[in-house]
């Protein structure tokens, strides 16, 4: 085996440019396989990593019909004493006219509950969020986004000022920071959001009631969030005459569910069209084998003249075509760790990395073996079935 691997290294170092041209279609095959698979292995992490961050602790419930029992907020207060659920919150939202001083526009104001900043992940730039002692007490008090902030009072710092929400004067209690990345959070800078108590919502609208038809709940600290959604699903179950068409629980679980799905599903076809490259290259190695062992025939009848066997002739040729496109593989794969780091800092103002994955590389070696030995088996065992007699008479 060493000497048939000395002999195909002899015989391709013998003719490098041939032999360079050769493994060309493995080299654009290999690349193209651990390129296209990583760049979307790369972008399925970053997708993960921003749902993550996104809160996927949390889901979404709809209640499309209370069969005359609604769910009010002293549910969610007693759903939040259960062991499996961590904390609920309503989030209803309104669009009212909003006036400071002599500025004045419309923002959407949504009302809610204490915890609902901290299922969303919100964060507080400056002053609080709600309390449940706002929402017993219907109070007039309200948390804005730093957009709102700094175009109604024009700074961002603007607690204790109060604003007028539709003719109604409400005092700011805190400044939540824009959030551009977040999914799950209702507001993106650009957008003025104002939270107030839900309770004073109803006094503020006529269209806001004590029934909830949506809201958030979490999963609680070290909890698990399907066991949170199958506790909340049989406690809407029992409460809702069993029907289960009544409402729907969503979570961001379900959407990475879906975008793993995807990805994956693009990973194949990707790597399915690399892989025909691959083929495509184990084509030309086949013809340049052909032509090999054609060139060499007089060398094969040689060789068997003195006592070389049929099984030793097919071993080297074999040999040489897996050679051939192991160093193709080689090549390839040098040539994408390249690419790779290049893309990597072209795109490094979007946090986006892109690296090889082991897995995706043993593919690739694997593949490119199995393709040496399919491709190579046709044009060695023609070798190794010359007759002697024949071969030495060879003129071409």
């Amino acid at each position: 085996m060493i000497q048939s691997i000395r002999m195909a290294i002899k015989s391709i170092s013998g003719n490098k440019m041939r032999a360079f041209l050769t493994m060309l279609g493995i080299i654009i095959g290999v690349m193209a396989l651990v390129i296209l698979v990583s760049l979307v292995s790369g972008a399925t992490g970053n997708v993960q990593a921003t749902i993550a961050s996104l809160g996927s602790d949390s889901m979404t419930v709809r209640v499309s019909d209370n069969k005359g029992r609604p769910v009010t907020l002293a549910d969610l207060s007693a759903w939040m004493d259960d062991d499996a659920i961590g904390k609920a919150a309503p989030a209803v939202s309104e669009t009212m006219v909003v006036k400071y001083g002599s500025t004045s526009g419309t923002l959407t104001v949504y009302g809610t509950t204490a915890p609902y900043a901290d299922i969303q992940k919100m964060t507080v730039l400056v002053g609080r969020f709600l309390k449940t002692a706002d929402v017993d007490n219907h109070s007039y008090v309200c948390v804005v986004n730093e957009t709102a902030a700094t175009e109604l009072v024009g700074y961002a710092d603007c607690v204790g000022e109060d604003i007028y929400l539709n003719g109604y004067r409400v005092a700011i209690v805190g400044v939540l920071k824009d959030d551009d990345n977040s999914l799950t959070s209702p507001f993106r800078s650009g957008s003025m959001i104002a939270y107030i108590p839900y309770t004073t919502l109803i006094r503020l609208s006529t269209g806001v009631t004590n029934e909830l038809s949506m809201f958030y709940v979490n999963a609680p600290d070290g909890g698990s969030l399907d066991d949170a959604k199958t506790r909340m699903t049989e406690l809407l179950t029992e409460r809702l005459d069993q029907d289960e068409d009544a409402f729907t629980v969503s979570s961001q679980n379900a959407l990475e569910s879906t975008m793993n799905s995807v990805t994956s599903v693009l990973a194949v076809l990707l790597g399915g069209i690399a892989a025909i490259s691959l083929i495509v290259g184990g084509i030309g190695i086949m013809n340049i084998m052909l032509v090999t062992v054609t060139e060499r025939t007089r060398e094969i009848g040689i060789r068997k003249a003195i006592g070389a066997s049929r099984r030793l002739i097919l071993l080297q040729f074999l040999v040489e075509a897996v050679v051939i496109c192991m160093l193709g593989c080689a090549i390839g794969i040098f040539g994408s760790w390249g690419v790779l780091q290049l893309i990597t800092t072209v795109v490094s103002g979007i946090d986006l990395s892109f690296r090889m994955s082991g897995g995706v590389v043993l593919v690739a070696v694997i593949f490119c073996f199995f393709i040496g030995i399919v491709f190579g088996l046709y044009p060695a065992n023609k070798a190794a079935r010359m007759a002697p007699i024949d071969a030495l008479h060879y003129g071409g």
